[in-house]
């Protein structure tokens, strides 16, 4: 793909950019339509990051930008205009340009979780579910999750100002949703997620006790390194269907490209286009 003085940049803001899976998945699709625009990752550590995310926003060819851990949670504080999503979720992972260069964010990572669900048949209207991790892609999950109508929502976090902070959003967004905080036990839920880190590093313990998740349960993941986690593999051998994290990633970047107005497309089309390896 030719990148020239008309390029359009969006910057994917994290640290570390090992992981960084986006790049393979949007530079494909936008040289097979010829769409003028790359995905750039941009390693900033979380001290820098408030200063940085200004001065990348001043580039003239700057376009946008995705952002990921550990930068969810901060942005939002850093911006002129927060979606509805991002002020439930406390946490944001795309911001464009709007009116006169103010910063406007949003957050996807939710959407693209209960996308991938639904398309797997599952129903999320009145469904319980726990998800265990409250900072940016946990917080993100269960603010989408509450928006599909589920009866019940249990959070745990090993952070509890995290996690009791979500309640509270929560609580102010819909009144009527029965929450539960402080228990990561996965018996009797009908959907189970784990929004935390813990699978990106050999010898991670699982994120809770597999053994106490029913077969029925429908099994999400968000960590992204490998396809199937040991979560995952554990959660299996349970009989439970489950959720890859990049299918979180391929349901939500349809969104995210309406969000920056290029050409739609669908998430079969990009991961037949994607060039993700592990």
């Amino acid at each position: 793909m030719t990148i020239s003085g008309r390029t359009k940049l969006i910057a994917h803001l994290g640290y570390p950019t090992e992981s960084f899976k986006a790049p393979m998945i949007y530079n494909p699709y936008f040289e097979k339509y010829n769409i003028d625009a790359i995905v750039v990752p941009m390693g900033c550590k979380a001290e820098d990051y408030g200063a940085f995310l200004k001065l990348v926003f001043r580039l003239s060819n700057i376009h946008g930008a995705l952002v990921t851990m550990p930068h969810k949670v901060t942005t939002v504080p850093l911006l002129d205009a927060v979606m509805t999503t991002a002020k439930v979720a406390g946490s944001c992972n795309a911001i464009r340009l709007g009116p006169g260069g103010s910063l406007v964010g949003d957050m996807f990572d939710g959407e693209g979780f209960v996308r991938g669900v639904l398309r797997k048949g599952r129903v999320l209207a009145g469904a319980r579910a726990l998800v265990v991790g409250s900072g940016g892609v946990g917080s993100a999950i269960v603010a989408s999750l509450a928006k599909a109508g589920v009866a019940e929502l249990a959070l745990f976090d090993a952070h509890v100002p995290t996690m009791n902070g979500l309640a509270e959003r929560l609580r102010a967004y819909y009144p009527a949703l029965k929450i539960q905080v402080g228990s990561k036990d996965p018996t009797g839920f009908d959907v189970i997620v784990n929004a935390t880190p813990l699978g990106m590093k050999e010898g991670d313990p699982l994120p809770m006790d597999v053994a106490r998740i029913p077969p029925s349960t429908f099994v999400g993941e968000v960590v992204m390194k490998q396809e199937i986690t040991p979560f995952l593999t554990a959660a299996r051998a349970r009989g439970c269907q489950i959720q890859i994290g990049t299918d979180m990633l391929f349901e939500q970047i349809p969104a995210y490209l309406e969000f920056f107005g290029f050409r739609m497309s669908t998430p079969d089309e990009l991961r037949a286009l994607a060039q993700i390896n592990y």
